[in-house]
């Protein structure tokens, strides 16, 4: 984690982005047990085809926490006041996690900034986008 201070922000400043390993079907597995959410069609290839998928596909979650990790090694998890997300498009089995975030706002009084979320597959596309406000200085 770095030692973020809110006077060195500005509108425009990246948090260090970083892109995951291709997602593989054991990080599903993985992260199924691990948070309890055992849905099959994130690891049952015959249930996702009757559902009419192609694959099984990454948990939403496991993105957000993606997202998470990307906010816990720029600040403490003490400084993020809010954090919410939206789902865009489903992240397959094979993609790389891109996240990156930046900071939109900057409130001088509540000495917090805003900060927009995504992750993008390899090929540039949105899978998930959210926000957090940030109190740097926490």
């Amino acid at each position: 984690m770095q030692h973020v201070q809110f006077d060195e922000l500005q509108i425009g400043s990246e948090l260090p982005s970083f892109t995951t390993a291709p997602l593989s079907r054991l990080t599903l597995a993985l992260y199924a047990g691990a948070s309890g959410d055992h849905n099959p069609i994130h690891v049952d290839l015959d249930f996702a085809r009757n559902a009419g998928m192609p694959d099984v596909f990454a948990h939403g979650m496991l993105s957000m926490a993606y997202l998470g990790r990307l906010l816990t090694n720029w600040v403490s998890q003490r400084a993020i006041r809010e954090f919410s997300v939206r789902f865009s498009a489903v992240t397959h089995v094979g993609d790389a996690v891109a996240c990156s975030g930046v900071v939109t706002e900057k409130n001088e009084v509540a000495r917090t900034v805003r900060v927009a979320l995504t992750t993008r597959n390899q090929d540039g596309e949105i899978k998930l986008s959210g926000e957090a406000l940030i109190a740097p200085d926490a």
